[in-house]
């Protein structure tokens, strides 16, 4: 199957408007998934190399934070139309880089592009407010401004939809960035940057590095007093080590970190939708979601059926390369991901988890992994107490909705949960006491632009998308006018 990149892929730096190589001129090499093969080689930026796209940034923040929110609104607007045109290339090269089957990366496309179209018209509706003062003394104006030059760090299982719903917000609050993509899949971003150039973005206002090292990057633009905000998603664990390292300077920050999704199902549930929305909410991108459901938590009574049924449904799916035709589910990102994910399956099976399908290495090149269905899963399990990043479905019972909760609450990770139930009242009760930013209820995917994404406990720190994701962009500042 041909492997070749669309034409004009950039593989290079992105500083003040400009396509250059890395000091020094090294490059690392991007692999496809499906085959190990090498697809292209990029520029191994340095620390050096993002003190330069820093250095841009600081110098475009003045002339973008001025520019009128109108034209903020309709570049944003050409980049939506241009990046839907280009939709075939950017899908391709998301599938050769990442893994995704075609027909997922279109979809991820489509979703990113919503982002450049919501901002797009956000950036005209930044506002403040007038008041006196209790004691009549004093006028209260309240107004938003940019917060400034902004470190973008994107992850691999989304490399288009992350950067836009980070890039997006940024601009049309009139923030300028640096955008640092992930090491695994770095060319769909770099699309993206040559969109923005061609929908007329200034030079300096996005810069993009890509690099081998997060820490030679990252690091010396944390401790750098031009930069003054920090979005990240990605593990939990590095977004701890970046929060220790932003505190020094106090920098504001935006995490998306890892999670832990229950999917409840109750003894009222249409089963036929709830394995319709288990397929969606598990294996949406190869399990490779943040979002993806972790945990099944069934009722007991029906339990057993909902297993065979969801068995019966992923044994039908077919495991290949993303670019083949009819594939639904292609590769996992590396061979270290794979092997992480048949440790877990291998433990649960070892304390005493049965496997209905799935479980088995296959052979041959390509980091795949079959779709997996475990019961009679132990507690403590890993498949249960650690986000999987694969296509495993680990089902455990429950008998009342209080036993329910608490075994979706138990888990340091609160970003989202699925629930299915024809009763309302105990869908608003779920909402209440379920910890997580975000409940699907009868819907195994809930993200979308025109909503706020984002977790509580160690899932994450603020919002992305909806009206709360340009907040994360915006300084509150408070003038007091005496004497009027």
């Amino acid at each position: 199957m041909p492997e070749s990149l669309p034409a004009a892929t950039p593989t290079r730096l992105l500083v003040a408007g400009t396509w250059r190589d890395a000091v020094g001129g090294t490059t690392f090499g991007v692999e496809n998934p499906a085959t190990g093969a090498e697809i292209a080689r990029v520029a191994d930026a340095g620390a050096q190399d993002a003190l330069d796209a820093l250095g841009a940034a600081h110098e475009a923040r003045g002339g973008w934070a001025q520019t009128p929110p109108r034209e903020r609104g309709e570049l944003l607007r050409r980049a939506f139309a241009l990046t839907l045109e280009r939709a075939d290339d950017l899908s391709r090269l998301m599938t050769l880089e990442m893994g995704k089957p075609l027909a997922e990366s279109r979809s991820e496309v489509a979703y990113g592009a919503e982002f450049l179209r919501w901002f797009a018209e956000e950036a005209v509706r930044i506002d403040g407010r007038y008041s006196v003062s209790p004691d009549g003394r004093t006028r209260l104006l309240v107004t938003r401004r940019p917060v400034g030059p902004s470190l973008l760090i994107t992850p691999w299982n989304f490399p288009l939809a992350m950067a836009t719903r980070k890039i997006a917000p940024a601009l049309a609050a009139g923030c300028t960035c640096v955008l640092k993509p992930a090491q695994l899949a770095p060319l769909t971003a770099l699309a993206f940057a040559q969109v923005l150039l061609d929908a007329g973005l200034p030079p300096g206002v996005v810069n993009v590095v890509t690099s081998t090292s997060a820490s030679a990057v990252t690091e010396p633009l944390l401790a750098d007093p031009r930069l003054r905000k920090l979005s990240f998603t990605g593990s939990t664990a590095v977004g701890r080590a970046l929060l220790a390292l932003a505190a020094p300077r106090v920098l504001r920050t935006s995490m998306e970190l890892g999670g832990n999704a229950p999917f409840l199902v109750f003894e009222d549930a249409d089963l036929d939708d709830a394995v319709a929305g288990a397929r969606v909410a598990k294996l949406r991108n190869i399990g490779e979601a943040c979002t993806a459901a972790n945990r099944f938590i069934v009722h007991a009574s029906v339990a057993g059926e909902f297993a065979r049924r969801l068995t019966e449904v992923l044994e039908g799916l077919v495991v290949g390369p993303g670019l083949a035709e009819g594939t639904d589910i292609g590769p996992l990102i590396h061979g270290s991901a794979r092997d992480g994910v048949h440790a877990k399956v291998t433990d649960a099976v070892a304390g005493g988890a049965r496997v209905l399908t799935g479980g088995v290495l296959p052979d041959g090149p390509g980091w795949f992994y079959p779709p997996t269905v475990l019961v009679d899963v132990p507690a403590g399990s890993a498949v249960l107490t650690e986000e999987i990043f694969g296509p495993v479905a680990p089902i455990v019972t429950f008998e009342t909705e209080a036993e329910a909760v608490a075994l979706a609450n138990d888990t340091e990770m609160g970003l989202v949960a699925y629930a299915y139930t024809r009763d309302v009242a105990r869908a608003l009760r779920l909402g209440e006491r379920l910890e997580t930013g975000m409940l699907g209820i009868n819907q195994g995917i809930i993200s979308t632009p025109a909503a706020p994404f984002g977790g509580v406990k160690q899932s994450g720190l603020g919002r992305e998308g909806g009206r709360e994701g340009i907040e994360e962009f915006l300084d509150t500042v408070y003038v007091g006018i005496a004497g009027v």
